[in-house]
């Protein structure tokens, strides 16, 4: 039996296991991946962390898991196969090989950013294919870029990688955008952004590196390569609520409805990091989303304890 049992390895769940510890919470952290530290570890560097610019993001996964297993904070590795009973005084989580029981959960499973699943993606990932315009568009200054997609992030990284390539091509599989119009009239206004209407990416090319995009036109069937430094795909996110989609609250696009101090639609349940309701989805606010929802799971453990419900 723990007091708490944290779910993800990500900056959120590392968050919030050191913030267990130091509040000397009896404190399990199951971890389905061979390593933590989310979807980091896929980010070629990370300039906006404070303290630690430029460095890349398996480093700062590492360090995250680090400090974690410092203060003897290893991470269960298994996959879940059912959380039950979430919503009583003692939940409980089934795997494989094992059945956990806890008094409080911290649910950071994070999200995952909607690939296009074509050849090139997953073998060019962080060699030239980015998911955040932000954290890597440094890299790609004075070069060429790529954006796929058609919606207010795809606009505001096509606006954003604007002013620092000397070219971007924002490439989309209708013929306007789904962005708010403020979006996108700031994109008409940059004379480096050329539209590629009614097109669909078909294959990431190049060996070691990015080199270009084929796409085809959706209208007239022709295929045509975008030669290109950088593909950034901004296509949607989505989030690993699977194991709870029954269980908690969820707004239309599948995150658990929780603000900032995490509390979910189930006593003793709290969500951190990219799974919940949000505006800004960074490596920073998962970290803060950890030490609140501990914050959170202190009160409600105490409350238990002392028969205030």
């Amino acid at each position: 039996m723990y007091d708490l049992i944290i779910i993800g390895s990500g900056p959120a769940g590392l968050g919030a296991a050191i913030y267990a510890e130091q509040a000397r919470l009896n404190t399990l952290v199951i971890e389905k991946a061979a390593m933590s530290g989310g979807q980091i570890l896929l980010t070629e560097a990370v300039d906006n962390y404070p303290g630690m610019p430029g460095i890349s993001g398996m480093d700062l996964g590492e360090a995250f898991g680090a400090h974690a297993r410092k203060l003897g904070l290893e991470p269960q590795r298994e996959k879940i196969l059912s959380l039950e009973n979430i919503s009583g005084e003692i939940k409980t989580i089934r795997t494989k090989k094992h059945e956990y029981q806890a008094k409080a959960l911290i649910l950071a499973f994070g999200a995952e950013h909607r690939k296009l699943d074509i050849p090139g993606e997953d073998d060019l990932s962080g060699l030239g294919v980015s998911y955040c315009a932000t954290c890597d568009g440094a890299f790609y200054k004075d070069r060429i870029a790529v954006v796929v997609g058609g919606g207010n992030v795809a606009a505001e990284d096509a606006v954003f990688l604007s002013g620092l390539c000397e070219r971007v091509y924002l490439v989309h599989r209708r013929d306007a955008l789904r962005a708010d119009q403020t979006l996108q009239e700031k994109i008409f206004a940059c004379e480096n952004i050329e539209m590629v209407w009614d097109s669909v990416p078909l294959e990431i090319l190049g060996q070691d590196e990015v080199t270009g995009l084929k796409i085809r036109n959706i209208k007239t069937n022709e295929e045509r390569e975008l030669t290109a430094d950088g593909v950034f795909i901004a296509v949607g996110i989505v989030p690993n609520t699977t194991l709870v989609k029954d269980q908690l609250k969820l707004d239309e696009n599948g995150y658990i409805c929780a603000g900032e101090e995490g509390v979910t639609s189930a006593p003793g349940v709290f969500a951190a990091g990219d799974i919940r309701t949000k505006a800004l989805r960074q490596v920073v606010t998962a970290v803060s989303d950890g030490a609140n929802a501990v914050a959170s799971a202190q009160k409600y453990l105490w409350r238990k304890d002392n028969g205030n419900d």
